[in-house]
This record gives C-alpha cells, sequence and structure tokens, in this order.
C-alpha cells in the first residue's frame, strides 16, 4: 500500500523536491488541537523539525504556539503569524543577539538551562529596563530508549540542570531582579515510542514539584517539551501520532498543581508525516550481488539515514510491477550516501519516481550544499 500522490503534476517540476500534504497536515492539527484543548494544556510547535515558511503559516493558524531553539526560529515565527505570547525560546547556548531579539519581542518564556544564562539574561533585560519571564528546564536523568543522538535528559547530555544543581539555582534567583521564574522546563529526547518513559518523567516531575514546595517554590507552568514518536515504518496505517494516549497519560499520571498549566512542545508528530522527499531514479547499476537504484536525491537533501541510520519507508509510486530488491543511493561522493540497502520496492527502472516518507520533519530543515547541489524546493498539495 502506498500514499496517494498526483504523480501527473510531478512530471514538470525538478526533483529531487520536498511534498507536503496539507490535507493530512490539517487533520492532524485539529486532533492536537482537540486534545490540548479537552485537558486544557498548551501546545508549542517546535520550528526545528520544519521551518518551511508556508508550513509555518498553516501551524500559526490553528493558534498553536512556537518552541524555538535560535533567535531565527523566533523571528520565523513571528513573521508566520505566531503571537509573541505563545513562544518559547529553549537552547543550551543562547547569544546575546538572540536573547535581546525575544526580549525585544516580549516573547512568553525563555526556557534557561544554566546559572551562566540567567546571568545574562538578567543582565540584558536590566538594560532594557525589564523583566524575562523564565522556565528552568532540569534534566530529569531519565532515558528515552532512543538513538543517542536524540536522548536529552539524562546527566550525561549537555542540556537542562542537574538536580543537584536545583538549590543552588534556587538561592541565586533572588539576586536576578530582572528575572521571573514562572515554569519548569523538561525535554527527555527525541522519537519516543515507549510511553513508559514518559510516565517515567512523570514519577520524576512529581517528586520535583514535592521537593520545591517543601521550600515554598511554586509556579505556574510545567513545560514536558515534545519527543513523542511517529510510525515511520507504517505511514499509510499510521498517518497521526497516538496524540490521545500521550495526553491522557500525563493527565492521569502527572500532578499539576492548582491553577498550574501543562505546556508541550511536538515537532516531528506533527509534521513528520506530512512530508515525502520525492526523487527520480537516474540509474538501475546492476552488480554481481546486488542492484542500485541511483536517485537524483542524496544525502544533502535528506541527511537522516545517514546521520541517524534512520529508516523511512521507500515507495515507486511509477510502477505497478512485482518487487524486486535494491540499493537505493545518492549521487553524493560519500559511502554514507545511502538511502536503505536491499529495499523491496516495486520493479523500477530510469525515470521512475520514487518517495521517501515521514520526511516532513528533519529533512527540509537539515538540507545542505555539499558538492554544491542546490537546495530541495518544496510544494505543498493545495497549491499544486
Amino acid at each position: 500500500m502506498t500514499g496517494t500522490f498526483p504523480i501527473a503534476k510531478f512530471e514538470n517540476i525538478q526533483t529531487p523536491f520536498y511534498y507536503y500534504d496539507t490535507q493530512l497536515l490539517r487533520k492532524t492539527l485539529d486532533i492536537v488541537k482537540s486534545e490540548t484543548e479537552k485537558y486544557n494544556y498548551k501546545a508549542h510547535y517546535a520550528v526545528k523539525a520544519n521551518a518551511n515558511a508556508d508550513i509555518l503559516k498553516i501551524i500559526a493558524s490553528y493558534g498553536i504556539g512556537a518552541d524555538c531553539v535560535s533567535g531565527n526560529e523566533v523571528q520565523a515565527a513571528i513573521e508566520a503569524g505566531f503571537s509573541p505570547e505563545n513562544i518559547v525560546f529553549a537552547g543550551v547556548g543562547k547569544t546575546d543577539r538572540e536573547i535581546n531579539l525575544a526580549l525585544n519581542h516580549n516573547i512568553f518564556c525563555f526556557n534557561a538551562e544554566s546559572i551562566p544564562e540567567l546571568e545574562v539574561i538578567n543582565e540584558l533585560a536590566e538594560k532594557k529596563n525589564t523583566k524575562a519571564r523564565i522556565a528552568l528546564r532540569i534534566n530529569p536523568n531519565v532515558d528515552a530508549h532512543t538513538h543517542h543522538y536524540i536522548t536529552t535528559g539524562l546527566n550525561e547530555n549537555k542540556f537542562g540542570i542537574n538536580r543537584e544543581d536545583i538549590d543552588g539555582i534556587i538561592s541565586l534567583l533572588p539576586t536576578l531582579k530582572n528575572i521571573e521564574l514562572i515554569g519548569l522546563h523538561f525535554h527527555i529526547g527525541s522519537q519516543i515510542t515507549d510511553f513508559s518513559s514518559f510516565q517515567d518523567l512523570c514519577v520524576r516531575l512529581n517528586d520535583l514539584q514535592n521537593t520545591l514546595d517543601n521550600k515554598g517554590i511554586k509556579v505556574k507552568h510545567i513545560n514536558i517539551g515534545g519527543g513523542l514518536g511517529i510510525n515511520y515504518e507504517h505511514p499509510n496505517h499510521f498517518p497521526i501520532a497516538d496524540f490521545e494516549t500521550y495526553f491522557r497519560l500525563f493527565n492521569q499520571n502527572l500532578s499539576l498543581r492548582e491553577g498550574q498549566q501543562l505546556h508541550c512542545e511536538p515537532g516531528r508528530s506533527i509534521i513528520a508525516q506530512c512530508g515525502s522527499l520525492v526523487t527520480r531514479v537516474t540509474y538501475i547499476k546492476e552488480g554481481a550481488s546486488k542492484k542500485f537504484a541511483i536517485v537524483d536525491a542524496g544525502m544533502t537533501d535528506l541527511i537522516r539515514p545517514a546521520l541517524y541510520q534512520a529508516y523511512h519507508r521507500i515507495e515507486n509510486i511509477s510502477s505497478q510491477l512485482p518487487e524486486d530488491v535494491y540499493d537505493v543511493v545518492g549521487p553524493i561522493c560519500e559511502s554514507a550516501d545511502v538511502f536503505q540497502k536491499d529495499v523491496r520496492i516495486n520493479k523500477t527502472k530510469r525515470g521512475d519516481f520514487l518517495v521517501l516518507r515521514s520526511a516532513g520533519a528533519y529533512g527540509e530543515i537539515m538540507a545542505f550544499q555539499y558538492n554544491l547541489r542546490e537546495l530541495p524546493k518544496a510544494y505543498l498539495s493545495e497549491s499544486l
């Protein structure tokens, strides 16, 4: 089974390119909005997953907030229509320029990750005669059971404030007159499909809140970050992530205090299944033991397989012939430029369209120009 693609319209488009199914995106956003409103939660779309301007405008139109990790992402979110009062700014290495930009727009909250960062935000806010709202990003030391490159919540990771440092920060905060503590922030990793990791996060968060209660520290906002995974193996059968179970889990396991609001930062789970990388077969090369389908897309267009050994379902949307086995590879002068080995797809010939599914997140946004290749263009289904 394959997804539905307007192949006739693809004929006149230069490959490779990204194709976004906006009907699926809107259906996904409807579910996210419905599930968050059920519990009075607030979602902030993780812009790092995909910052395509047209995509951002669609997401902003649903009243969802933005989660940014750079000053340019903050600017892009505002230009796309996200309200500054719904923008959170995370990141372990915010520069003065980025902090000043966010202060100028009076964003909702900085997710602060260290004592030096708190001191710098306070200093810059003082110069502007303003107060910066901050949430402390706490490292809960929870194993997300995902790829080690996208695990962020362990003590060994560079992100967040370790539990043993919290007392020192609490003692410091009263001296930082231009900072207002409004929340706690957590993010344990990405592409999490084992929901027990989220249950572990709830246990750690409940314990931390109890400790802070005993110290007289209360905050209005709890931000659980993102991380909800998608089904890369079966995008046709599971086109939308399990938001219902995800939000119900936190409702049942997290002990929010009276008046506290829960925030989350979905990225991949909103946009990944909506996007596909479309490429054409340039050559079929047959060796003694292998058949190679050499395509015009490469690791410069979609780096996840080379960087994370990530799986993307590959479909030949031009062929109805019986399946054959190929290594699907790109043209880049690197041995890592392989999308998948020994993949079974419909018998393939030069000129066929192949699609790499579930590529809406960390696809177009991570494209680069090694070998002086052009960046891939992007097209929305509602605009073709």
